[in-house]
């Protein structure tokens, strides 16, 4: 491969996540907390002449022409009129479709190595520009920060998590089952209507994932997962689900946990982190 070294794709946490409103063009006004992780997806890029854009391994469910990474490449390329082409090697770590934002965040990557890659220099405001044609978590992920997200999800304010707490500590597990999104959006009874909160609030232990209970009680994987979470700490629904996690001050305390999981499941440990490893990957040379 042109670039040898990989570039990362990190996973985040919903750390509370609210509906306060819709909007007139049907979406949903959120509030929420991103929290960045030091896990995630691994890409590569080999940058070629001629204008191909092309995933060269197969992902399981996922289309390469649907694949957002390939879209991203795509519209940085029309948007920038690149004539380069590149051929992208995805390796998938996170489980697909639990909320972790694995996609979105292969998105934003693609779109911040290839800025550097193809030489194409543009500023950081016209990438968040294109992120949020790709969806309204690939922002946070190109921003590098975990973040107060307010908007669609788009409007970010960095947030120093780990400065606030200290080091956390994250078990994530993540059931058998495939959350449907569009269709708990339409669920009658999902709140849309939490009164705003502010950062301090946060703080203070305000706030909840309004999704939770709603798939909780749809899914009945996801609130086994909760219910056997709870007897080591106070267990959280990231997303729309289906992942669920809880947070440790030490590694040692989740790694014992994870131990016990049953393995239905599947489970990983990561740290929480204010920078994402994209940003310090973008600190070396390409």
């Amino acid at each position: 491969m042109t670039d040898v070294l990989s570039w990362p794709a990190p996973a985040k946490l919903n750390l509370f996540l609210h509906i306060t409103g819709r909007r007139d063009d049907g979406y949903h006004e959120l509030q929420t907390v991103f929290q960045l992780l030091d896990v995630g997806d691994e890409l590569y890029f080999d940058i070629v002449d001629g204008g191909e854009i092309a995933r060269i391994n197969d992902i399981e469910g996922v289309p390469a022409e649907e694949d957002l990474v390939v879209r991203a490449a795509k519209l940085l390329q029309s948007h920038a009129q690149c004539p380069h082409g590149v051929r992208i090697r995805l390796d998938k770590h996170l489980p697909m479709g639990g909320g972790l934002g694995g996609g979105s965040s292969d998105a934003a990557t693609t779109l911040v190595a290839l800025n550097r890659l193809w030489q194409l220099q543009l500023p950081v405001q016209e990438l968040l520009d294109l992120a949020v044609q790709l969806g309204a978590d690939v922002p946070v992920f190109v921003k590098g920060h975990s973040a107060w997200a307010e908007g669609v999800g788009e409007q970010l304010e960095p947030i120093e998590l780990v400065e606030y707490w200290g080091e956390r500590h994250y078990l994530v597990i993540t059931p058998s089952c495939h959350i449907n999104t569009s269709e708990i959006f339409s669920l009658p009874e999902l709140t849309r209507n939490c009164p705003p909160i502010t950062i301090a609030g946060f703080f203070r232990g305000v706030g909840v994932n309004v999704f939770e209970s709603v798939v909780a009680r749809h899914y009945p994987a996801v609130l086994e997962a909760l219910a056997w979470l709870s007897a080591y700490g106070k267990p959280r629904m990231t997303g729309t689900g289906a992942s669920v996690f809880v947070n440790f001050d030490d590694a040692a305390s989740a790694q014992q946990v994870l131990a016990k999981m049953p393995n239905k499941w599947r489970g990983f440990i990561a740290k929480g982190v204010d920078v994402s490893p994209l940003v310090e990957r973008s600190r070396l040379p390409a």
